[in-house]
């Protein structure tokens, strides 16, 4: 094997990032316990309230909210690269409408519509329209180039959760072209700019600035998680910049302690400035204030700081035990790996099935006669049970469905 095959191969190697696949599973399955959280939360305009709410969701949010789809984002941008060099700008473009545009487009005109409906619902006892009436009013639609990418308005169609799958398709749909036409020597001299940079020790906090001043002089979006869209573009080209070079990896793997350290207090310093926006009557979100611009900027140098300590951190453990892994790789239980595969390929189809169930299963539970807290672990325990089962007996079992879902083969 010459130089360059085993670099190549060891490139190849270090490019397994299984942990990320964990990361995604994680933040899709919480999203369910964040989901029902805004049920009971004062502050938040969720499809069914309870009637007793308190501000406690709030605070956990935050904790979640900082980090959570900026990462999915960011994983995003790593599996991008990885598909680009695998099936070119074409393969790719193909690739990405049929995994995220078919499900997009399956997924709006069946279940997208139930939270809307059942808010109707629930907010006037009188309402019984059925739900084949009000698609007719859910699909009165006008054009809104101005809200680009969300291209369609009306006085009840949204996209709801799937704005995710919006933004990253249409992100990935304006980074083939890009990828295709760029002069490979501006790539290349972008990469080795970047990557000698990165050799000195807190670069890879360094990011955090842009994210910052998007937040601050754009503002966040509080139905888009409390991220602008625009963030979330940095982000995503973040991950596929990441991807480009080992350098880029070793120099998060080595920064991630001081990450933790700098996230941490950033968001202490934060959230208590965010909240007191919030109080004196303000929006932290969108106010140009100096104290809601200081809170915003806080709030985007903490999340890149968050993403470099999780995915850091996380790394420098599996780079630790790569050795131990690699002796072990052949006595893994296939049940393990049966359970690895299996999730994998249910993240997507698990992400667009599970509010519409989680609204559907708040507007019975809110009604019981019951304490908040055990109003919240039924909703928990019964959403997460109906969602992986309509996962696994309604989507995983035929191909088509699959294809709809945009699930892996």
């Amino acid at each position: 094997m010459s130089a360059a095959d085993a670099r190549q191969a060891d490139l190849q190697k270090a490019s397994r990032r299984p942990e990320l696949d964990v990361i995604r599973v994680l933040v899709v399955v919480g999203l369910v316990f964040f989901h029902s959280a805004l049920v009971f939360d004062t502050r938040d305009d969720y499809y069914v309230k309870n009637a007793q709410t308190t501000g406690a969701p709030t605070i956990l949010a935050a904790l979640a909210v900082v980090w959570a789809m900026p990462m999915l984002f960011l994983i995003a941008g790593v599996g991008s690269w990885h598909s680009l060099r695998r099936r070119g700008a074409a393969g790719f473009t193909k690739e990405r409408l049929r995994r995220l545009g078919v499900p997009l487009v399956f997924a709006t005109l069946t279940i997208i519509p139930i939270p809307q409906w059942l808010r109707l619902r629930a907010a006037d006892p009188g309402y019984h329209e059925s739900y084949p009436r009000f698609l007719v009013r859910f699909f009165d639609v006008r054009p809104d180039p101005g809200d680009f990418p969300f291209v369609l308005s009306g006085e009840y169609f949204e996209t709801g959760h799937l704005w995710f799958v919006v933004l990253l398709l249409t992100f990935s749909l304006l980074l083939a072209p890009l990828a295709r036409w760029s002069p490979r020597r501006w790539k290349h001299e972008i990469r080795e700019r970047l990557s000698s940079a990165a050799g000195r020790r807190g670069a890879a906090l360094l990011p955090a600035l842009p994210v910052a001043v998007v937040c601050a002089l754009v503002g966040l979006e509080e139905p888009f998680a409390g991220w602008s869209r625009w963030a979330y573009l940095l982000f995503f080209l973040y991950g596929f910049v990441l991807a480009t070079d080992e350098r880029f990896r070793v120099a998060v793997r080595r920064d991630a302690p001081m990450a933790a350290v700098v996230g941490a207090g950033l968001f202490l310093a934060g959230l208590p400035a965010f909240l007191a926006v919030g109080d004196a009557g303000g929006d932290p979100f969108t106010d140009m204030s100096p104290l809601a611009t200081g809170a915003r900027t806080l709030y985007g140098l903490a999340g890149w700081c968050w993403l470099v300590a999780i995915i850091g951190l996380l790394d420098r453990r599996r780079a630790g035990g790569e050795d131990k892994d690699a002796a072990a790789d052949g006595r893994r239980p296939a049940r393990g790996r049966r359970l690895y595969g299996y999730l994998a390929a249910a993240v997507l189809p698990l992400y667009i099935l599970h509010q519409p169930i989680v609204v559907a299963v708040a507007y019975g539970v809110v009604g019981w006669d019951a304490p908040i807290v055990v109003k919240y672990a039924a909703i928990v325990a019964i959403s997460l049970a109906l969602t992986v089962a309509a996962y696994d007996l309604l989507v995983r079992r035929t191909r088509v469905t699959r294809f709809l879902f945009g699930a892996r083969d």
